[in-house]
């Protein structure tokens, strides 16, 4: 077999990442492989920068049309754990909106919660594909970098144990229903806490 580069030179090895042919004068070994120069360069460097009309990943505007249906836009984006977790949570909502056994002011809360996901999910699908195109790193719930903290599990659970207080009677859903503006105050506080983390 020829060289994929020298078509006159017979081949010495293959590139292990891309399986091109190599003559001695191509290959380059790295702990025992041997590589192509443009796998070597790819891998140094890392991700070539979007050439504009060429496509490297999702597209975010069919990632954002398609965040408009539940879990779909995080299936489009290769996620499909949170594609699970935004139809689980979607279904809770729709499940406490229908409920008979929540108060006016708790149904307000989950009315506004359900419009503010419904939101929030098109444009996440559109910022992950955004951000996988041009080989950023994901970007997680408050706009950093997606860390090793599963969020959503930690949504889950918390969502988990507040039903089950009230199905054992130990929480009454009508406190919740008063009390829910302490959500948004804790999240401002840790919004702010965070931003006085990145500056410090």
């Amino acid at each position: 077999m020829k060289c994929a580069v020298h078509t006159d030179v017979d081949a010495t090895g293959f590139c292990r990442n891309c399986g091109k042919a190599l003559c001695a004068q191509c290959a380059r070994e790295v702990r025992g492989a041997l590589y192509c120069e443009e796998c070597l360069a790819r891998m140094v460097v890392g991700p070539s920068p979007a050439v504009p009309g060429v496509s490297t990943g999702p597209n975010p505007g069919v990632a954002c049309a398609l965040g408009f249906i539940p879990g779909l836009g995080a299936v489009y984006n290769g996620e499909y754990v949170k594609a699970l977790i935004h139809v689980v949570i979607f279904g809770g909502f729709i499940a406490l909106m229908n409920s008979d056994s929540i108060s006016s002011g708790m149904q307000a809360m989950v009315i506004v919660f359900f419009i503010a996901f419904y939101c929030y999910m098109p444009i996440e699908a559109y910022r992950t594909a955004k951000a996988r195109q041009l080989g950023q790193p994901v970007p997680g719930i408050f706009g950093e970098a997606e860390s090793q903290r599963p969020v959503g599990a930690y949504v889950l659970i918390a969502l988990g144990i507040l039903f089950l207080l009230d199905t054992l009677g130990v929480l009454n859903f009508i406190w919740v229903g008063r009390l829910w503006p302490l959500i948004l105050i804790g999240v401002g506080a840790l919004l702010i806490w965070k931003r006085t983390q990145v500056q410090s």
